[in-house]
């Protein structure tokens, strides 16, 4: 599948779980669902997936953790938050360009309209 066809079961499966439960649960709760929806699709994806970055020509282990990742090409990172701030969009960023993924997508379960919560990042350093 594409990162476009990747992003739009996303979309659809998230708004599936938006609908069922509502906003105000904690993130892990929205990520159990839509992991469980994901896997009744027969979708590819990692969960908490470990990255590590390349520094001075040294790769590092870090501490990130990526929400999830479909088929090595679609990062999703999840929020239950009051708003989306500068440093959620920063950090799906940074994500895309350590892990050289093109798309990713930054979903806040917290909001009255699944669909203004959902922002659709593009790796611009590939």
């Amino acid at each position: 599948m594409t990162e476009n066809q990747l992003a739009s079961i996303v979309f659809r499966l998230g708004m599936k779980v938006h609908r069922e439960l509502g906003p105000g649960l904690l993130e892990s709760v929205y990520e159990e669902c839509l992991c469980y929806e994901l896997k009744r699709e027969g979708v590819q994806f990692e969960r908490q997936k470990s990255l590590s970055l390349l520094y001075s020509g040294v790769e590092i282990e870090s501490k990130l953790k990526l929400d999830l990742v479909l088929e090595d090409k679609l990062i999703v990172e999840l929020k239950s938050v009051n708003k989306f701030e500068p440093i959620h969009m920063a950090q799906i960023l940074t994500y895309l360009k350590l892990s050289q993924c093109k798309l990713g997508l930054l979903i806040n379960f917290n909001t009255s309209l699944f669909k203004s919560g959902v922002r659709r990042v593009i790796n611009g350093t590939l």
